[in-house]
């Protein structure tokens, strides 16, 4: 049995909208995307990683030993009861984690352009080695004993 969907006031059989995903799903942009966008989320965990694993120790470290992300501004200090549980807490302007953040994008940021970079590279100089490589020369002028050989063979094509 087929189902009919109605599309922007068009008929249209389940089976063939289903058909034509499989197709746009199963092209290649769709899937090298796909391919790009698990690699990318994969190489921002690496990037935070060495941001927060091994950049950012030593700099916290030159200044004064803090962790980037607990920097902040105090708008309105937290209220404490008369028991001495806060009752409401501080509103604050978390701009440690901004900073850190910050570094990351830098990083992926430079890293991508690196990566874009080499590869335009190494195109522009295949293109130059192509366009650098010698014409291929041209085919040699038959022999006149080739002519002659020729011309005989077309004159026997004739006479049959």
């Amino acid at each position: 049995m087929r189902q009919i969907l109605i599309l922007n006031n068009k008929k249209v059989s389940k089976s063939s909208f289903i058909s034509d995903f499989k197709k746009f799903a199963m092209k290649g942009n769709v899937i090298d995307m796909a391919v790009g966008v698990i690699i990318g989320g994969a190489f921002g965990k690496i990037v935070t990683s060495v941001v927060n694993d091994i950049i950012m120790p030593p700099i916290g470290v030159l200044v004064g030993g803090m962790n980037f992300k607990d920097l902040k501004l105090v708008i309105k200090p937290e209220i404490l009861g008369a028991d001495g549980a806060v009752e409401q807490a501080a509103v604050t302007l978390n701009y440690g984690n901004f900073l850190q953040q910050t570094f990351d994008f830098l990083i992926i940021a430079f890293s991508i352009f690196v990566v874009i970079r080499v590869i335009t590279n190494l195109t522009k100089k295949k293109e130059q080695e192509a366009a650098a490589a010698p014409a291929p020369a041209p085919a040699p002028e038959p022999s006149a004993e080739e002519k002659l050989l020729t011309e005989i063979r077309d004159l026997l094509k004739e006479k049959k």
